[in-house]
C-alpha cells in the first residue's frame, strides 16, 4: 500500500527553487531518512504533506492519518502540564464538541496505550517542565501515536539529544513502524543513529535530489554530483562521515550542539 505519493512535485519561493520534479512513493512500513544541508526544503516537505504549505507544481497525496513528531525543544520548567495531558492533546486535535463519560474513557485508553508504546507509562503523571530531553521526546512520540497514524512525519526529532537518547528515540520510532506498518519520513542532519532502520534516503541539495538506499546515495560520487563540489564520504565501521570544502557537514554531531536546525 502506498501511503505517500509525490508526482513531479515542485516547491519554490519566488525565484528560489527548493526542489523540482520530485517523484516519490512511500510504502506502508517504509522508513525514509530525509537528509541535506539547511535551507533545502526538508521541513517544507513535511509541511506540504501536513497540508500547511501548497506545492508550486505537481501533486502530493497522503493516504491515512498523519502523526507528527517535532524538533526537540525544552519546556518551561514551571509548566504543570503532565505527560498524559500532552499526549491527550494529540487525541483531542481530531475531535471537537462536548465529551461524555464514554468519550473520556476512550481518551484515557488511547493515552495509556500510546504511553505504553514508548515505554513511558511512568511519565504520565510527571510535569513536562521537569522532564529530561529524552523523556519529553518520548512523550511527544506518544502524542503523535494517539491518532494511530499511517504516516509518521519526524522533523529533526533527535536534535540536542545525547547519543543514548538519540538511539532510544530512533529505536522507538522503528518499533512503531514494524509493529503497525506505519510509514516514516524522518528529517535529520545525522543519519548514523537511524542507519540500522533506514530503507531509503531522500537527499536534497540546492534544488537537486537523489533517492535510493543508503549505500546508493551515501557515496563520494553521488554527493559530489549533488553538491557540485568535491565531497568525500568515508565509512568508518558502520558510521558515515561526510567531508567537503563547500559542503555543510550534515552528519557531524557538533552541529547538534550548536543548535543550527532551521530549514
Amino acid at each position: 500500500m502506498t501511503v505517500v505519493e509525490l508526482a513531479d512535485a515542485h516547491l519554490a519561493f519566488g525565484d528560489r527553487v527548493l526542489w523540482a520534479g520530485l517523484t516519490l512513493d512511500v510504502r506502508a512500513g517504509e522508513f525514509i531518512a530525509v537528509l541535506g544541508p539547511n535551507g533545502t526544503g526538508k521541513t517544507s516537505l513535511l509541511k506540504v504533506l501536513l497540508g500547511q504549505m501548497p506545492l508550486s507544481g505537481g501533486t502530493a497525496t497522503v493516504t491515512g492519518r498523519i502523526g507528527y513528531v517535532p524538533q526537540h525543544r525544552s519546556m518551561d520548567g514551571n509548566l504543570t502540564l503532565r505527560g498524559r495531558d500532552l499526549v491527550g492533546l494529540g487525541y483531542d486535535g481530531h475531535r471537537w464538541g462536548l465529551t461524555g463519560p464514554r468519550q473520556r474513557a476512550a481518551k484515557r485508553d488511547v493515552v495509556a496505550t500510546a504511553l505504553q508504546q514508548v515505554d513511558g507509562v511512568h511519565l504520565g503523571d510527571l510535569p513536562v517542565g521537569v522532564m529530561s530531553g529524552g523523556e519529553l521526546q518520548r512523550v511527544r512520540i506518544a502524542q503523535s501515536l494517539a491518532t494511530d497514524p499511517a504516516l509518521l512525519l519526524c522533523d529533526e526529532p533527535l536534535l540536542n539529544l545525547d547519543p543514548a537518547n538519540a538511539r532510544l528515540i530512533s529505536a522507538l520510532i522503528d518499533q512503531r513502524r514494524r509493529e503497525a506498518g506505519t510509514a516514516v519520513l524522518f528529517v535529520t542532519h545525522e543519519v548514523n543513529p537511524v542507519l540500522p532502520y533506514v530503507d531509503r534516503v531522500l537527499y536534497l541539495v540546492d534544488g537537486r535530489f537523489r533517492v535510493g538506499t543508503v549505500a546508493e546515495v551515501m557515496t563520494s560520487e553521488t554527493l559530489s554530483e549533488l553538491y557540485r563540489a568535491d565531497v568525500q564520504v568515508v565509512k568508518i565501521g558502520e558510521q558515515y562521515v561526510v567531508v567537503g570544502e563547500h559542503c555543510e557537514t550534515p552528519h557531524d554531531n557538533s552541529e547538534h550542539a550548536s543548535g543550527h536546525h532551521h530549514d
